[in-house]
């Protein structure tokens, strides 16, 4: 059986090192789909696969064709990643098959009402909301690239979380605010709310006991920064 995920980490590795990515995508685009649901049968399996194909495949068009990023919204909305013969958007990946169809201009609030064959059959069961800290989609305010594998998937998403929290969450204890990336924000709902960010917050130990903070969130720099790989 074909070992997908480690296609998806052996197609980002050809964009790292600028190798040859063209037959390792066309793997992905010939793949029989039976033969991806069969390898794809847990939700670590499907995370690591998709987060790697994500990545690989927005750093992959952007170096060829940069200028797809000046109407960033078309680029994320266009089919231009081929998967088992099934094409599919960056949108299509982020929301609908890792976020299980949620609406995307929802805050995480909403999923929607008709979903596809090949999104009900390969996306999560269970969403994850650490993927936020693990997509990369070109920006300078982006996590940074890695490599996603099954076998260690929750550490990894813990490791991603932490560093990029660590990097972006700041705390003020002479207004008690915290400011935020702004992910928080465009995903609230998948965060379980205020009270869930908050919670996320004290799990990594960037609120003091006790701090009931108002939430303030950071600007987005959306510049273009590609080969941001950690």
């Amino acid at each position: 059986m074909t070992d997908f995920v480690a296609l998806s980490q052996q197609l980002l590795l050809a964009v790292k090192t600028d190798g040859d990515s063209q037959v390792l995508a066309r793997g992905l685009a010939l793949a029989d789909e039976s033969a991806l649901a069969a390898a794809l049968r847990t939700d670590a399996e499907r995370n690591a696969f998709w987060i790697n194909v994500y990545n690989a495949f927005t750093q992959r068009v952007l170096r060829r064709t940069p200028e797809k990023y000046r109407d960033r919204r078309r680029f994320y909305a266009e089919k231009q990643v081929t998967v088992a013969g099934k094409k599919l958007s960056l949108n299509d990946i982020e929301h609908g098959l890792l976020r299980r169809s949620k609406i995307v201009l929802s805050l995480g609030y909403l999923t929607k009402w008709v979903v596809g064959r090949f999104e009900r059959r390969f996306r999560v069961e269970a969403p994850d909301a650490r993927v936020h800290f693990a997509l990369n989609c070109g920006a300078r305010s982006c996590p940074p690239v890695r490599f996603y594998e099954p076998a260690r998937l929750d550490a990894q998403l813990d490791l991603a979380t932490e560093s990029y929290l660590r990097q972006t969450v700041e705390y003020r204890p002479a207004t008690n605010e915290v400011w935020l990336p702004r992910i928080f924000r465009w995903f609230r709902g998948d965060f379980g709310g205020r009270a869930g960010i908050i919670r996320r917050l004290r799990t990594h130990r960037l609120l003091p006991e006790g701090a009931r903070p108002a939430l303030r969130y950071a600007r987005y720099d959306w510049a273009l920064r590609l080969g941001n790989f950690g």
